[in-house]
Order: structure tokens, then sequence, then C-alpha cells
């Protein structure tokens, strides 16, 4: 009997420790209920992402007595310490260093006026369940107006992990020009505990220039060609001014030198071929004046293009007022060719005299 008394004694305690054990357990359940929800709209945080203090081995010590400063600690806050987004395994990209399943990219630069889509992305492994991301702030800032924001879910396989994700897609329209700032965007995860798991994107830099205008280029071109073309214009003018002018001097003297020797050869030559030679030269001027359409003649196929001068006729000049003046020298021509007989050389150099002043040629001196 002392004995079986000695055994039921010592019963006592086990029986007391294991329904401690059984106690300490459901304390601890009722800390970690936010891992056995299924919820869409609250953040679902397993055990293993808790602190320290929410460590079942500290639960353990605390149970036990030694670990008293750290049990009360818990209990004044009334709720476990919530874990750190990295803990979580959430992350958040903005910008140009968003993920592959983003839904655009920022550009590092733009123009004043344009309107850009900013990707702001936050992603988390897939634990069976969806969590609810709230945006707390607005891109706003200077020089940058925040026109509105949509929002996407998808999933994808990453590092042969399924990762869910939620991308807001801010519309942003540039205002003002210089190195500006898309602010960080500011996020808040509900919980089951009450409490709010708080996100916080990286602040992108983007480059906006003022629009560039083509049309002072433009016009300054098309002033730079009408400059250039009327300069080009000028050049040939002058140049075809100074051929001209040389073809003409040329003629000239070779008309003198020929009416210079046509007045030495005055008092010997006879009288009747000296004023038909005169003629001749005269003829030679009239067509070089007015050209060969307005003498009434063309070309001849064996002179190479050039209409000969003897077809030039003088009287219809005359008669079309083109030759004003030249009448007394056109019929000492006509006396020449149809009356014959011999002139005195003192007239044929009045003559002579008379075909230079008409033909506006000076004598050397």
């Amino acid at each position: 009997m002392k004995e079986k008394y000695v055994n039921s004694k010592a019963a006592k305690p086990v029986k007391a420790k294991k329904a401690k054990a059984e106690n300490q357990e459901k304390n601890d359940d009722s800390l970690l209920v936010a891992t056995k929800k299924d919820s869409t709209n609250v953040l679902a945080i397993e055990p293993d992402s808790l602190n320290a203090s929410g460590d079942l081995d500290a639960h353990e010590s605390a149970a036990d007595g030694s670990n008293a400063v750290g049990d009360a600690a818990q209990n004044d806050a009334g709720m476990p310490a919530l874990p750190t987004a990295e803990q979580l395994g959430i992350t958040i990209t903005a910008g140009n260093v968003g993920n592959a399943g983003d839904a655009g990219n920022a550009p590092l630069s733009a123009t004043v006026g344009d309107t850009i889509n900013f990707p702001v992305t936050v992603s988390w492994s897939v634990n069976g369940s969806a969590i609810l991301v709230v945006p707390t702030s607005s891109a706003n800032a200077k020089g940058i107006l925040q026109l509105g924001v949509s929002q996407e879910s998808s999933r994808l396989v990453k590092d042969g992990k399924e990762m869910a994700q939620i991308t807001f897609n801010y519309k942003l329209v540039m205002q003002d020009t210089g190195n500006l700032n898309i602010p960080a965007m500011r996020f808040e995860i509900p919980t089951p505990m009450g409490q709010s798991l708080d996100l916080r994107s990286d602040s992108v830099p983007i480059r906006v220039d003022a629009p560039f205008n083509a049309m002072p280029f433009i016009a300054g071109g098309a002033v730079g060609v009408c400059v250039l073309l009327a300069a080009l214009w000028r050049m040939r003018k002058r140049a075809h001014l100074r051929a001209a002018t040389a073809a003409k001097n040329a003629f000239e003297n070779a008309l003198r030198e020929k009416m210079v020797v046509l007045k030495q050869r005055v008092m010997v030559a006879d009288s009747r071929e000296w004023l038909l030679e005169l003629e001749g030269i005269c003829k030679e001027y009239a067509m070089h004046q007015f050209g060969a359409s307005a003498c009434g003649i063309a070309a001849k196929a064996g002179d190479a293009g050039m209409p000969a001068a003897s077809a030039v006729n003088l009287d219809a000049l005359v008669a079309d007022g083109k030759l004003d003046g030249w009448k007394p020298l056109l019929e000492e021509f006509a006396h020449a060719r149809y009356g014959g007989g011999k002139r005195d050389s003192f007239e044929n150099k009045e003559t002579w005299k008379l075909a230079m002043t008409l033909m506006g040629i000076k004598e050397e001196d």
C-alpha cells in the first residue's frame, strides 16, 4: 500500500505538467490564428515569419517562468510584433527596375506635355491566399501631375516558385522641364491582427526636356536656300554679263579693225567695191545687234548653224524703225549697187564717218 501511494503521488505532478503544456499550446494557437485563415482581404502571416518574441521556444520559456520580462512585454502589447516585408517575401518595384511582367516601364527622359505610364508592382510568393494592397499616396510632385491610376493582378513562375503580383499603373503628365523625381509610392497591407504592414517604393528620377521645335530650323534653312539661290543667280547673271560684254567688246574690236582697214583703202580701192564692202560690215553689225531671227534670216545647214550676214535686209530693218538714221547710208549702198560710176574718195570718207557714227564705233587715237 505504501508503494502504491508513492506511485499515485508521483503521478500528480506529471498530470499537472501535462495540463500546463496543453494550456500553453492553446495560447500559442491563439497568437498564431492568422496562419490558419485563408482570406483574400488580409495578410496571412506564417508562424516562421514572426520575430524572436513569437517563437515557440520563447513561449515555453515564458510558461516555465524563465523569461518573465518578455512575457510581460507581450501581454502589454496585446499582439505579436509584425514581421517585415522582407521576412514575408514581399517585394515592391517601380518604373525601370520592374519585373518582366510589369505593364510598362517609365522612360528615363520625356518631353514637356508627354503623358507616360509609370508602373509600381507589389510581388509575393503564393501560399494559397491573396492579399489586399491599398495605395495611400499619389505621384503628384513638382512638375509632375497624376491623371489617374489603374491596377491589374497576375501570376508568374520565378525561380521555380509561383509568384503573385499587383501592378498599379500611374498615368502621369510632365508639366515642367529639368531633372524631376517621381516620388516614392506608399501602400498598406491589412492584417488579421488589426495592424497594417507599410510598403514604400523608391523614387525614380526622370529628365524632362523642352519640346523640339523644328520651325526655326526649317525657316532658317529656307532663308539660307533662298539666299544661296539668289547669290548663285547673281553670280550667273554677272558671268553672263561679263561674257556678253567680252563678246561685244571682241566684236566691236573686230568691226573697228575692219573699218580701219576700209578707211586705209578709201583712196586706192574702187569706189563701188569699197561701198559694197562697207555694206557687208554694216550687215554684220545689224545681225549682231538684233539677231538672225529679227533680221528675217535662218541658219544654213552648211554654215555650222551660223547664218550668213549677207542675207540681212537692211531696208526692212530701216522700215521697221530698228535702224534709225540709216536711210542716207542705205541710199549710198543702193547707188553703188545699181547706179555704178566712180565716186570721189572724199565722198566715200564722209560715208565711212557716217557708218562709224551709226554703228557707235569710235576710232582709236
